[in-house]
């Protein structure tokens, strides 16, 4: 039996932004979506990765405040390509789930664009599409996953 690929949990509805974009759009996007992290292209071209994590890294706590200052307010203008990770690591819609998961764990990283042959961008792939993935691949009738999780204080 082959193992699933990326191309069957991915995400293809991706949302972009231009290198040159302003963290406040950056911002706005991510208050209006369910979701952490953005793909910078320029010229149509992936060049970068925002997470959420990162764009909040940035702003100042201030900005919205009755604190805010004119300099808080200034960290709003700095640029998608001030604050992405560069050089992203992609995966093509063929690459093995276990494979992506692999990378995800020894790179610290939190999702992978999936590119094809020319590129593009065709989708994107994060820890939770995995974890997911991975419930749905159990029967339901497995009482483990429907007992209640027992933690433990230390």
């Amino acid at each position: 039996m082959n193992e699933m690929a990326v191309e069957s949990i991915m995400t293809t509805h991706i949302t972009t932004v231009d290198m040159d974009d302003p963290l406040k759009k950056i911002g706005d996007i991510f208050r209006q979506a369910r979701f952490h992290h953005l793909l910078v292209l320029n010229d149509g071209k992936l060049i970068g990765i925002i997470s959420d994590r990162d764009f909040l890294k940035e702003i100042s706590p201030y900005v919205g405040t009755l604190s805010e200052t004119t300099r808080d307010r200034a960290t709003l203008d700095k640029r998608a390509h001030q604050i992405m990770t560069r050089n992203p690591v992609v995966v093509s819609k063929e690459t093995p789930l276990r494979t992506a998961a692999q990378i995800l764990l020894e790179r610290q990283i939190s999702c992978l664009p999936v590119i094809g042959p020319d590129k593009e961008i065709l989708g994107i792939i994060t820890w939770k599409d995995l974890l997911r993935a991975l419930m749905n691949s159990q029967p339901s009738s497995d009482p483990t996953l429907s007992a209640k999780p027992s933690y433990v204080d230390r």
